[in-house]
């Protein structure tokens, strides 16, 4: 159950992107795309970093992001955290609250690219600059072995996309992925998204396909790049898909963790039941936040120990 601080939360998450399709649509000539990311990152930042964490801008390979670091330095393994909204609102500076607690809970650095959004720049250019940014992980010396990615939403479906490309330019590969309520498959099929209409506090089906249409451009739902559901997903290392029950996208996040145990990727799959969209940001205020985000930095851990084997 949700309690009330949690609920007025979600509401104003809920209610920070109403200005979004005006300006999408054209009806809306007069606010900056700017002005609404801004005050989305700004009801985002509302959820705090943990004490002890610091935040450094870095330059990812031409891909500006933020560097978070633990004054209790514990580990030389990284997490690479891919920020969501839809490949289109979203950046860094709103997530300190969820990257300084894996910063935090890991003893790790966390590095959190911002890569740049539709529709200025639609698909592929999100992921391509997130792949660049895992790939200037590569360069600096990081071994793969110790690097991690996580994310949510659309950074969530791109913990999977990101090691598909990587895999196919011949990288080398992270240990594990988080993948938190991913948005997995832009064709929307999945029967949740019918059944949980109404149900999902933050998204509608008509909202979520007017926003993957911006994100895709000219491209096709089912592109494999854009919905992970349909990559090919052999031979990528272990995953763990985290989502809310009430979430609209609920089906296509099972489906995504069915498509890679049938492709012979390990996967965790968790269903937490009554929670919403990425519930994992209210960790102050909501206690399976704490729960989820515990349970994944023990997947993390237990990668890492796998991967160093």
């Amino acid at each position: 159950m949700l309690n009330q601080q949690t609920k007025q939360a979600v509401k104003e998450w809920s209610e920070s992107l109403a200005g979004l399709g005006p300006i999408l649509t054209g009806e809306d000539t007069v606010t900056p795309m700017s002005e609404v990311r801004d005050a989305y990152t700004r009801m985002l930042a509302k959820n705090p970093a943990p004490a002890g964490v610091s935040f450094t801008e870095v330059d990812m390979g031409g891909v500006p992001g933020t560097l978070v670091t633990p004054d209790n330095l514990e580990t030389d393994a990284i997490v690479m955290y891919i920020h969501g909204g839809a490949y289109i609102v979203g950046e860094s500076a709103g997530y300190h609250g969820i990257g300084g607690n894996y910063a935090s809970m890991l003893g790790a650095r966390v590095y959190m690219p911002d890569y740049r959004l539709a529709p200025e720049y639609p698909f592929p250019t999100p992921v391509n600059d997130t792949v660049r940014a895992y790939e200037w992980l590569i360069e600096q010396g990081f071994d793969a072995s110790k690097i991690v990615l996580a994310g949510e939403s659309a950074g969530g479906a791109m913990v999977v996309t990101v090691m598909v490309a990587a895999r196919n330019k011949g990288l080398s590969l992270p240990a594990g992925g988080v993948s938190i309520s991913p948005w997995a498959n832009l064709e929307h099929t999945g029967v949740s998204m019918n059944n949980r209409e109404g149900l999902d506090p933050l998204n509608t089906k008509a909202g979520l396909d007017f926003l993957a249409r911006t994100f895709l451009g000219d491209a096709l739902s089912n592109h494999p790049m854009a919905s992970p559901v349909f990559a090919d997903v052999t031979g990528l290392p272990p995953v763990l898909v985290q989502i809310g029950e009430n979430e609209l996208m609920l089906s296509d996040a099972m489906r995504l963790a069915t498509h890679l145990g049938d492709n012979r990727v390990r996967v965790n799959l968790e269903v937490w039941p009554g929670m919403f969209h990425a519930w994992h940001f209210f960790s102050m205020m909501q206690p399976e936040a704490v729960q989820a985000l515990e349970s994944s930095v023990a997947f993390i851990k237990q990668a890492l120990r796998d991967a160093s084997k």
